[in-house]
């Protein structure tokens, strides 16, 4: 008989656990109760998710349960071939996995078993199949040298995750746990990029979510190259395309992406050019993003004299330095692009109204006239005030209207690009600043002195 222990997620009964028995004689029973266990089981998890679950096994029989499962999984495999060819299968697989056993040959029998497992895998109760995995990941702890442990962790997660459609929610599920028993950095990550590809291609992408919010501590305990860096942030930007979820979102981690080309060749450079065009679209489309580096990024710059994507950077151009008269211009010629890229005309005209009250307030010294903001809108008297209320909203500006003098005052904007220039501008307003600060200090300390200076020769007056 083999013993299952699976530690359950909720709260409130941290040592409480669910109890699944196989007995030797294949019936299987699943005690659907909780357990109190005297016992304490070090547990190691990454909580990127609250469905995974932590599991152990406890041996209680002479058979090893990793000749168990080569059993089960064969017999049930062979069932419908027959008595006569079963017992000889089945013979031959656990003959094939004791052999491998002896040898160490680990990978091998990790292959073999997942193999067996995958089978199966629509006929076993979702318990049986957390079970037999539970085993099957457990020889993650077997190899000794990382390159078999690499090539082990790749092998499992990648068969696990070959089949998205069938039971997508419980092979995440053995992912998790799969990832838990990795002590290895780069192992886990191997694992948690099948975890991703499953979770998009099964459509249970809400079950990694949870782990985008930590993936900055994740990166950093996996150490990763670049290569593998791009492979994340591209396949994160595509499972929020995928989900339709925030546009910011989608951007966030497109931008991740094609940072991680500065100081590349044009060569290499080439095979972003791609992404590069569908992040100055995303930016378009993204109606809460108004500032944005991309302009800065060598892997957008390079679409400026691209045939097939040049006019994609002109319209980045437009919506990061430019106003709405230049849009309606670009507009008049390319109208056919910006449909075949999902673009809708008014909501970029919207956006656009917004940029250049942004651009306004950064060249008419704080001081806007209804009229120009009236001309460079291109609406109508009454809608001014209405337009300054959704730059405010959009926490583009701070202004106070003065609808008496008919301007408003800026006292705040948004840099719509905020690159080399801005970081420059920025800094010699903080060494202004530093020098302002200095000289109030230095004026003090004189002040102090001077002041120390008087109450001294006063009181030697008085004595």
């Amino acid at each position: 008989m083999v013993l299952f222990l699976t530690r359950l997620t909720k709260p409130d009964y941290p040592y409480h656990f669910y109890l699944s028995v196989s007995t030797s004689n294949h019936h299987h029973h699943h005690l659907g109760f909780l357990l109190r266990c005297p016992i304490v089981i070090l547990l190691k998890s990454i909580n990127f998710t609250t469905t995974a679950t932590m599991t152990t096994v406890v041996p209680t029989s002479e058979e090893d349960p990793v000749l168990y499962v080569v059993r089960f999984t064969a017999e049930m495999s062979w069932a419908e071939a027959g008595p006569e060819v079963a017992e000889q299968q089945v013979s031959s697989l656990c003959l094939e996995a004791q052999e491998c056993m002896v040898a160490g040959r680990w990978l091998d029998l990790a292959s073999l078993m997942v193999t067996s497992a995958d089978l199966v895998f629509s006929k076993a109760s979702d318990k049986d199949l957390e079970s037999i995995f539970t085993i099957i990941c457990n020889l993650v702890k077997k190899p000794e040298s990382l390159d078999e442990l690499l090539e082990m962790a790749k092998l499992l997660s990648t068969k696990i995750a070959q089949q998205p459609n069938d039971k997508p929610a419980l092979r995440l599920k053995i992912l998790f746990n799969l990832y838990n028993l990795l002590e290895n950095p780069y192992s886990r990550f191997i694992v948690y990029k099948n975890a991703l590809k499953l979770a998009k291609e099964g459509k249970v992408i809400e079950h990694i979510f949870p782990s985008f919010r930590k993936i900055d501590s994740l990166l950093k305990e996996w150490d990763l190259g670049v290569q593998d860096q791009r492979e994340l942030f591209l396949a994160i930007s595509n499972i929020f395309k995928e989900h339709k979820s925030s546009p910011k979102e989608t951007l966030k981690f497109l931008t991740k992406y094609l940072a991680a080309f500065s100081g590349e060749d044009s060569h290499v450079l080439e095979e972003a050019k791609e992404e590069a065009a569908r992040a100055i679209i995303e930016f378009v489309k993204a109606p809460d993003v108004f500032q944005h580096d991309l302009l800065e990024m060598p892997a957008v710059a390079q679409l400026e004299k691209d045939n097939k994507y040049a006019s994609v950077y002109q319209l980045l151009k437009i919506f990061q330095t430019q106003r709405l008269d230049a849009y309606l211009d670009f507009y008049t010629t390319n109208s056919a692009l910006l449909q075949s890229y999902g673009l809708v005309h008014e909501e970029c005209i919207a956006k656009m109204r917004l940029m250049s009250i942004v651009d306004l307030a950064s060249n008419e010294s704080g001081r806007i006239p209804y009229s120009s903001i009236k001309d460079t809108l291109q609406i109508e008297a009454d809608e001014v005030e209405t337009w300054v209320v959704k730059a405010i909203t959009a926490k583009l500006i701070d202004c106070k209207m003065d609808q008496m003098n008919q301007v408003i005052r800026v006292s705040r904007y948004t840099e719509r690009v905020f690159g080399h220039h801005q970081w420059q501008a920025l800094r010699e307003k903080l060494a202004t600043w530093r020098g302002n600060i200095a000289n109030v200090i230095t004026t003090i300390q004189a002040n102090k002195v001077t002041e120390e200076g008087t109450q001294a020769l006063q009181g030697l007056a008085i004595r």
